[in-house]
């Protein structure tokens, strides 16, 4: 990777004159090659000739993690001393992507460790390729969080990642017969070089069992919590660098393990699974990301993971306050502790445990604190996604946090009462206890974030004014000021320079190497807009990276592509309101139009798909099934041979992102209006040039308007339209029976043409949108048609795409996590840099 400067440069820079030069912390050729090889030897008991690809990872991986430490501790000790306030990110998912490389990077040291690997005959992108993606997250919601971290660390804030150390992380994604099969992701099969168990640090975490009242010593009437089992969560500490500073945070991921791991008294008694079945049930909590929870016990292993990290985390931020405080009095100064969605929400519920049950304090001042602790992202507007649990999962797992709960609400609605009186309608929208009808009653954890915590934001302009006009209008009426938008953004370091180096490359030529700290320095790039020798530089580095995906594509799919077609592509969650069905009308309509008339001039194109639907979730299997159905058909008929191509990749993730995203044409972002509340894949394909076919929703509003709406293909109905449509009864098939050329593409999918004759198989997705199209895909169709139209007579002008792609790329500063992260530091968290110093 040639990245900022050249390799001179770089060991002269990275001669610290306050490190001092040895095996750990040395930086020059010779020191880090014997290091190197010093740990292919001491901590693996492997030399050169006997030594694997997965060897060399290894000794590679504990080198660089050598020269994270002293970083990583000196900011610890940096944030003890100066008593700073910790920004506290609790996230359910990281999608951290792989370590190796990133470090690298952000040491400031890529291009000298793989010049090293080279020098002893070694490959360096075999050994990058060994490491396995830490199954840690699914979507964008951790790959948000993941971005946030390093941005965090090269804006040198004190902070700390707080999750789940997953052991299968969410699945593995195979497909057979064109259907989704999901298999353990067994990332820690072979340990993780990285991080950093703690047990020394290790808490115990509650669970089920009852209440009871007490008296202490002063009198005072108090609740005891009297657990029906206890689960030991231990800390494995992950290094996070900032790019080229001396900030080193952390990543703390929980384990959970059985507080008695095998009871001796079973097993001579010969009851040998009971002997181990505690130990197996704590486990079970950390074991898989999202299990299933279309079952009583799926839904109650979800709950139970969610409240294990949040406690555990909990309970370490009052362990590292006490360390420099007498009391709790003062929480809020120390710990800004902002929620990724609900998931961490019962975290209210447990810190008002903590500080009354626990700590003593009065409910009020109890409070107080809570409130000004949380801050709460939401991330969706979509309300089934608004998380609820059943009162009675809740009492039965966590019966202290239940009438903590009813505590809160009964005292908000108190409030309430007192500002809107006889308004029987607003309570019922604002109580965190829904009445769910036959005395079921569900616990609204959106709600409950909302009232407990200082700060409520969106991830994008439109999706926070939509969660103000509609999903939570009852809370913006009643605190305006709570509300902020925080449109999302995404790490330049990992999704540009590491993604694309050849691009990062042309960048630092051209402007100097600042714009990986300040991505606004891109803009200076418009000066070679009208420079040939620049517009075709950009045009080969496109090539180069749609040679290299074609390449894997070819590799790993047996299928060949045209390098010269568009490269139109969708990569997401699989999901409904993410319309990858649309996408998949579209292709059946040019196969159609190919296969009515031979001799049409079309754009060659290679549509490229990948995703996870959840395991539960048939619709989305579906969808997947329905695309490879239709690849199989178009990518064996002669007819299209050289025109059309459509390629599923099994198993998205980071590290196939990073090959996807420098590599496409045309972004896909076609989410109904209204229901995407952000995204950040189409930031970080516009970053790398990708030009977007989109819907007015999430970020694409804000992509639209800073690439240039001339820059962007718009096509739908608008948020409000769709409203306004659905308002007046939106009838989807009179637009099945009006659209010729759409009637063609359903009923070709009726007919069984792409399932060997079966009628029924994909009878669920025609219905749905004949007699429901909640999603309103007949709606848009045509104009996405028209739309795609117009991307391919762009396309056909090379000149034209090139200078939209520049402009895409070199506007895209404000979707840098460093400004969304920032905006967080000066309104919602109130905290500051703080430099570390490396001199002892």
């Amino acid at each position: 990777m040639e990245t900022t400067s050249s390799l001179a440069d770089g060991r002269e820079a990275l001669q610290c004159p306050t490190l001092v030069e040895d095996d750990r912390t040395g930086m020059s050729p010779e020191t880090l090659k014997r290091a190197f090889l010093d740990n292919l030897f001491y901590l693996q008991g492997v030399n050169r000739t006997n030594a694997s690809p997965y060897n060399y990872y290894v000794a590679l991986a504990y080198t660089v993690r050598d020269r994270l430490l002293r970083r990583f501790l000196k900011s610890t000790d940096t944030y003890k001393q100066e008593k700073v306030k910790l920004v506290c990110y609790f996230s359910a998912e990281f999608l951290m992507g792989r370590y190796l490389g990133n470090n690298l990077a952000n040491l400031g040291i890529y291009d000298l460790i793989k010049e090293m690997i080279e020098e002893l005959g070694l490959d360096f992108e075999e050994i990058i390729e060994q490491e396995p993606d830490p199954g840690l997250g699914n979507g964008g919601l951790g790959r948000l969080a993941a971005c946030f971290l390093d941005s965090l660390a090269s804006l040198e804030i004190p902070a700390i990642g707080y999750g789940i150390r997953y052991e299968f992380g969410i699945f593995h994604q195979m497909i057979q017969d064109g259907w989704q099969v999901e298999i353990p992701d067994n990332w820690l099969r072979f340990g993780n070089p990285w991080e950093l168990p703690r047990p020394d640090e290790s808490v115990e975490v509650k669970l089920g069992g009852r209440t009871e009242i007490y008296h202490d010593d002063k009198g005072q009437e108090r609740v005891q919590w009297l657990p029906e089992r206890r689960v030991l969560a231990i800390p494995h500490d992950t290094p996070v660098p900032g790019y080229k500073t001396n900030t080193v945070n952390a990543l703390r991921l929980w384990k959970a393990e059985a507080s008695e791991s095998f009871n001796f008294e079973a097993f001579n008694a010969g009851l040998y699974d009971q002997s181990v079945a505690e130990k197996m049930d704590a486990e079970t909590i950390s074991k898989v990301l999202y299990p299933n929870d279309n079952t009583p016990a799926g839904r109650e292993l979800r709950l139970a993971q969610q409240y294990f990290f949040v406690a555990a985390s909990l309970q370490d931020l009052i362990r590292i306050h006490l360390k420099s405080h007498k009391n709790l009095q003062n929480f809020h100064e120390t710990a800004a502790i902002q929620l990724n969605d609900t998931h961490p929400a019962i975290a209210i519920a447990e810190l008002m445990r903590l500080l009354v049950d626990e700590n003593g304090l009065e409910w009020s001042k109890a409070w107080a604190i809570t409130q000004k602790t949380f801050a709460y992202t939401n991330h969706t507007l979509l309300p089934e996604a608004l998380e609820r649990w059943s009162a009675d999962l809740l009492g039965k797992l966590l019966p202290r946090h239940l009438e903590i709960i009813y505590l809160i609400n009964h005292f908000f609605l108190d409030d309430v009462r007192t500002w809107f009186p006889d308004n029987e309608e607003l309570l019922g929208k604002l109580s965190i206890v829904e009445e769910a009808g036959w005395g079921n009653k569900q616990i609204r954890m959106a709600n409950l974030a909302c009232v407990g915590s200082h700060s409520i934001n969106g991830v994008a302009a439109l999706h926070t004014e939509l969660l103000q006009k509609d999903t939570l209008k009852e809370f913006a009426m009643l605190w305006p000021e709570k509300f902020y938008n925080k449109t999302n953004g995404v790490t330049p370091r990992r999704w540009i320079l590491l993604s694309n180096p050849q691009l990062s490359a042309l960048f630092t030529e051209k402007i100097g190497d600042n714009w990986l700290k300040d991505l606004k320095e891109l803009r200076k790039l418009e000066q070679y807009l009208d420079d040939p020798e620049f517009r075709q530089r950009w045009y080969e580095i496109k090539q180069a990276n749609k040679a290299d995906l074609a390449a894997y594509m070819l590799k790993t799919r047996n299928i060949e592509v045209d390098v010269n077609s568009i490269f139109d592509v969708q990569v997401k969650r699989i999901h409904e309101y993410k319309r990858q069905h649309l996408a998949v009308l579209h292709i059946i309509a040019l196969y159609n139009r190919i296969k009515q008339n031979p001799q049409i001039d079309i754009v060659p194109r290679t549509f490229i798909f990948g995703g996870k639907a959840a395991p539960g979730y048939f619709m989305a299997k579906l969808i997947i099934k329905l695309t490879n159905a239709v690849a199989e058909i178009v990518n064996k008929d002669p007819d299209v041979r050289g025109r059309l191509k459509l390629v599923f990749l099994p198993n998205f993730n980071v590290s196939l992102g990073q090959r996807i995203y420098p590599a496409a044409d045309l972004s896909e972002q076609i989410s109904t209006a209204g229901k995407e509340a952000s995204g950040t894949g189409n930031m970080k394909f516009a970053m790398n040039g990708s030009l977007t076919i989109g819907t007015l929703d999430g970020a694409n509003i804000e992509i639209r308007e800073e690439a240039g709406a001339e820059n962007f293909f718009l096509f739908g109905l608008t948020a409000e339209e769709v409203y306004a449509k659905k308002a007046h009864g939106y009838e989807p098939m009179s637009y099945y029976k009006n659209n010729r050329e759409l009637k063609g593409v359903i009923d070709r999918i009726k007919s069984g043409y792409f399932s060997h004759g079966d009628q029924e198989l994909f009878r669920p997705i025609v219905d749905s949108l004949l007699y429901d199209d909640q999603y309103m895909l007949l709606a848009d169709y045509q104009s996405y048609a028209d739309c795609q139209e117009q991307v391919s007579e762009a396309y056909r002008d090379r000149d034209k795409w090139t200078r939209m792609s520049i402009l895409n790329s070199v506007r895209m500063a404000k979707f840098s996590s460093d400004r969304t992260i920032w905006e967080y530091c000066q309104e919602i968290w109130k905290v500051n840099p703080v430099k570390i110093s490396l001199e002892d």
